[in-house]
């Protein structure tokens, strides 16, 4: 049975440009027994709406839900609008105000007149009202111009009704065409999806296809194209391709054969259209090879500009020493002095190199010579980060504020886009931005537009870490162009030159596996067994650790499913480390328990919440009854999750290798097993190494560590902007 509840709009929370509301409704009927409660009252609720009035009465479909500010809430999943039928209804909305010049009196002589159906018969023919007593000719427009405007975004939002978008997805639609809606689907219904970011191709794509579009025609071609180059993109991390990859790829997409000639064409037209960029037999999306040229030409810019010049930095450098209590070796010192007098440095170096200390040498050093107090100096200098928990640490080690780049990019989830742009850019004069590995070619060109040109910008990283999860690999290629200014750390500074882990980490990372440093010290210790142990093994070595902050003692493995995926190993690993409790309230999520107390990892960015994409919390309340909750703690900033985003977390207790990313724990646990297969690579392995600060226990075959390590296939990405700093833009 669908819940529904019948009454008037009373007024706005909340609302944005995209449609979404959070209001009062005033009930005045309704079929859920846990709403009656509310007939003749007002409940909050949330959804999806082209356009509200306190005049119509409306029917409103969907479910309740709990909110931790608004308390009990009705989520609106579809809804419609109850037209005036009685003669007192019609009387009452003619004289809302929506039609200037119509009292009671002229609205009571119209329906007197026309009766039920007064408003069908305006619409139909006004000149009908020619006969009532008083209406004038003006009357008659207004009348006629109002209820048509008052139906057409209606209708339209029925339309693509019809055609299969749910009202959510018909009010993007609707907002974004408004009355060109039907021509623009007319013409080419895949234009949705280049202009709206929650509109995929293949949700379009079904819809077209139930609606009578040709299989092989032109129009979902191009789409297709379009969808490929992004997916693939996506996938494999290239940012450009070949007219005979894409061929291999549409039949998959299409479920047709397609005649080359017709491919040929899309191709050509996507090209005139300016939404593919050709370049020889390159063929880049249009805002790829707009994001790499961007960066190319912005880094020329700051590398050819003349260094700034400062009297007495040797003298400033020392004191800085002094007060710190810190001896920097040269390679950190010349990072620190070429970061005060360059515009632009990429600053690299594996673990225990020091880049973390030399980033709070670098903001002191940068606030004394520029004789900054600590409120300019947060003006002047941002320090960001791609991760959540990465710019925590930034923040904890210079005692500065530090910031996601979404965040500081002031990034909307609903229209995918920053607030902060090439148009309303940010005034911050030096950018710090460290595990610049992480960052993909179309986040770092967004950044770039959203400072000013002259900004100076720091880039911190180990570039033989796993490369962005988009595409690119930006920090590898500006530093092997040779084109621009490098400081690269090899002089180990962290844990001591003895560190068995680093040993590991570094031999890793030359394709070497020294067995020599296993099972020396308690730091590093490789448990080898048979696949069928690995759990066994891994489960008790966790249970040594049940008592260890959550923060501080993390699985790391490549693959969710197989019998050593994480999914399996966070079933067993729940029942150690936050095992079934009566006092403990659970609810279970497909084939997961989740339970108070457990640990979870966000898996999307929630900007509103401060909470992004990768970020690790503990469930702090579960709540089952009037409607599903789930509160989790993310280092004291608790957020409430309901039962339509669920699917944005997980548990935690294993994570994988690409979510780590950005954080460090104390002890780290990584089962190596021939049963990963082909997510058995060096970049891989080295990343999850390099994630543990004291203690590192892997768990397999020293076999599945050598072919990870002799497996270099997955760090090629096909990229141009190492060649386009070496041989110019072309």
């Amino acid at each position: 049975m669908d819940i529904y509840i019948k009454g008037h709009y009373q007024r706005s929370i909340y609302q944005n440009s995209n449609g979404y509301h959070i209001g009062l409704f005033k009930v005045k009927e309704t079929n859920c027994p846990e709403l009656t409660p509310y007939l003749d009252k007002t409940i909050t609720f949330t959804g999806y709406f082209h356009e509200l009035n306190d005049i119509d009465t409306y029917l409103f479909f969907g479910q309740i839900v709990e909110h931790p500010k608004y308390g009990s809430q009705f989520s609106v999943i579809n809804y419609q609008r109850c037209k005036p039928e009685e003669k007192d209804a019609i009387i009452e909305f003619l004289t809302s105000g929506l039609f200037k010049g119509i009292g009671e009196k002229k609205a009571k002589a119209i329906v007197d007149v026309l009766g039920k159906d007064t408003l069908k018969i305006i619409l139909e023919n006004p000149d009908n009202l020619i006969l009532i007593p008083g209406i004038t000719k003006a009357n008659i427009d207004t009348l006629y111009n109002k209820l048509k405007e008052y139906e057409s975004s209606y209708e339209i939002v029925l339309y693509l009704g019809k055609l299969g978008f749910s009202t959510k997805d018909s009010m993007l639609i609707y907002n974004f065409y408004k009355e060109k809606v039907r021509a623009i689907i007319e013409e080419d219904i895949y234009q949705l999806e280049y202009n709206i970011y929650e509109l995929n191709f293949k949700k379009i794509d079904r819809i077209a296809l139930k609606n009578g579009m040709e299989k092989a025609s032109l129009v979902r071609v191009r789409a297709a194209i379009l969808y490929i180059m992004e997916e693939v993109g996506n996938t494999y991390g290239h940012s450009y391709f070949y007219y005979d990859e894409i061929l291999q790829y549409l039949p998959r997409v299409l479920l047709v054969d397609v005649l080359e000639e017709v491919c040929k064409k899309a191709i050509q037209t996507l090209i005139d259209d300016l939404m593919v960029i050709q370049k020889e037999e390159k063929l880049y999306l249009k805002e790829m090879y707009e994001a790499e040229t961007l960066i190319v030409k912005r880094f020329r810019l700051l590398a050819h500009k003349d260094d700034e010049k400062f009297k007495n930095l040797e003298d400033k450098f020392q004191k800085m020493e002094d007060v710190f209590g810190i001896v920097y070796n040269q390679e950190q010192k010349k990072a620190i002095l070429d970061s005060i007098c360059k515009n632009l440095l990429i600053i690299t170096g594996g673990p225990g190199t020091g880049k973390t200390t030399i980033m709070k040498g670098i903001v002191e050093l940068y606030k004394e010579v520029h004789k900054l107090s600590y409120e300019s100096l947060t003006n002047k200098v941002q320090l960001l980060a791609p991760t959540g928990r990465a710019a925590k640490r930034m923040s904890d080690a210079t005692l500065m504020p530090a910031s996601t780049i979404h965040r500081f990019l002031k990034w909307q989830k609903d229209t995918n886009k920053f607030q902060v742009n090439e148009y309303h850019k940010s005034k911050v004069e030096v950018i710090i931005l460290d595990e610049a590995s992480m960052v993909d070619t179309l986040l770092l060109a967004s950044l770039l537009r959203g400072i000013s040109a002259n900004c100076k910008v720091i880039l911190v990283g180990d570039s033989y870490q796993l490369p962005s999860v988009g595409p690119g690999q930006v920090l590898h290629d500006l530093i092997s162009s040779s084109m621009l200014p490098v400081v690269e750390l090899r002089e180990l500074y962290r844990q001591g030159k003895d560190s068995n882990i680093l040993t590991f980490a570094y031999g890793v990372r030359n394709g070497d596996v020294l067995d020599t440093v296993f099972n020396v010290d308690e730091d590093l210790t490789f448990i080898e067994c048979g696949d069928d142990d690995v759990i066994s093994n891994l489960m008790d070595v966790s249970a040594t650790f049940k008592d260890l902050s959550y923060k501080n003692f993390q699985i790391l493995a490549p693959m969710y499913k197989t019998r050593h995926g994480i999914d399996i190993i966070n079933q067993q690993l729940q029942n150690i480390f936050n095992p079934k409790d009566k006092s403990k309230r659970e609810i279970v999520v497909g084939d997961v328990i989740f339970r108070e107390g457990d640990k979870v990892i966000e898996l999307t960015n929630m900007p509103d919440e401060n909470v992004y994409n990768g970020d690790i919390g503990i469930i702090s309340q579960v709540v089952t009854q009037p409607a599903k909750k789930i509160v989790i703690d993310f280092d004291g900033n608790e957020v409430t999750f309901n039962a339509t985003n669920f699917n944005k977390f997980r548990l935690a207790y294993a994570i994988s290798i690409h979510k780590s990313q950005g954080s460090e724990f104390d002890v780290v646990v990584m089962p190596i097993v021939e049963g990963y297969r082909k997510m058995l690579y060096r970049k891989l392995v080295y990343t999850g190494i390099t994630r543990s600060k004291k203690m590192l226990y892997l768990i397999g075959t020293k076999n599945a560590l050598r072919q990870a390590v002799n497996n270099t296939s997955s760090d090629v990405r096909r990229t141009t902007i190492k060649d386009f700093l070496e041989n110019g833009i072309k």
